[in-house]
């Protein structure tokens, strides 16, 4: 299995806390699984912000993500999955808002309970509004066979995704960003689930102009960028 070790020195203006108790025996303590194709893509963005010292272990979905090794971390098969010197989650969504909560400070994330508060709502209202048209558009134009695509599913994908991007538009309307004025681990989350439909599927997002300017700053940060380099 091929790992990579990344020890950042570069910080984003975002909040961050480095902590001698990152590495053992010289070794990074937080391990993260996951190729950053997959949604341990989001996980890796967060880690980059943090500032973190971890170790990246690109364990593929399928094969390598249903060896004993591997179930023994994530029960489930699936990625990403993190080790946090014996903290072992699944779910990205989960780990993220963990390494947040952990490792974080303002405006990464807010001390303040509201505002924290908002970020988990932004964060699980993607997950449920817009995660699973971006999984039926990823099926249905990438994944399966061209036979087995479905343009209806596809069509439906996009019409659900109007109002969700609506409420998105209408909130960054008043502000650059979703929670606090800065970006937090909410616009991380969500730029996350979101980006694979301006990327991978160039959907016109002319008619939300906010939204629109907003996803490009935030696929724009540095440590998004450093990701993009990754296995």
């Amino acid at each position: 299995m091929d790992c990579s070790r990344y020890a950042r020195t570069e910080r984003d203006n975002s909040g961050c806390c480095e902590r001698p108790e990152q590495r053992w025996n010289g070794r990074p303590r937080i391990k993260l699984y996951g190729t950053s194709k997959s949604r341990a893509n989001r996980c890796l963005w967060a880690l980059e912000e943090l500032g973190l010292d971890y170790e990246h272990i690109p364990v593929n979905f399928g094969e390598e993500s249903h060896r004993p090794a591997y179930l023994a971390i994530n029960p489930n098969g699936r990625v990403p999955a993190l080790d946090d010197n014996g903290v072992i989650l699944w779910e990205s969504i989960a780990i993220n808002l963990y390494l947040a909560d952990k490792y974080g400070t303002a405006p990464l994330c807010p001390h303040n309970p509201e505002l924290r508060g908002k970020c988990y709502q932004w964060s699980l209202w993607a997950v449920n509004e817009i995660e699973p048209r971006v999984y039926t558009l990823m099926a249905h134009r990438v994944w399966k066979p061209p036979g087995q695509r479905d343009q209806t599913a596809v069509r439906r994908a996009i019409e659900e995704l109007i109002e969700p991007f609506r409420i998105l538009n209408d909130t960054l309307k008043g502000g650059s960003y979703l929670v606090g004025g800065a970006f937090s681990i909410a616009d991380l989350n969500v730029a996350s689930i979101s980006r694979a439909l301006k990327l991978t599927h160039n959907l016109d997002l002319s008619q939300t102009p906010p939204v629109e300017d907003w996803l490009k700053r935030c696929l724009g940060r540095k440590a998004y960028q450093r990701v993009l380099a990754m296995k």
